[in-house]
């Protein structure tokens, strides 16, 4: 369960479609928004688990944050550069 606060909580249906789409770009194809990071940890070879995860790493959770967030980042930024050319 994430714990972090939207700006505009409105847009959390938005943000849950775009992250599924990105990483579905990916290769990854999850049921579920939950099971997206145990796929994305197996595939790194983080050893994240349901429940306490008390023994990863800074390192190992930022792997796994870092390969869907990063993933979403580059997206946005193809999709603004798309439309700044497309202006001109």
């Amino acid at each position: 369960m994430t714990k972090n606060k939207l700006l505009i909580p409105e847009a959390r249906k938005g943000l849950t479609q775009f992250k599924e789409q990105v990483m579905s770009k990916r290769g990854y194809h999850t049921k579920s928004e939950s099971e997206l990071k145990y796929e994305v940890a197996k595939d790194l070879a983080v050893p994240l688990t349901k429940g306490d995860n008390g023994e990863l790493t800074s390192k190992q959770a930022g792997q796994v944050g870092g390969q869907i967030g990063g993933s979403m980042v580059q997206e946005m930024i193809k999709m603004a550069k798309n439309n700044l050319a497309s202006k001109d």
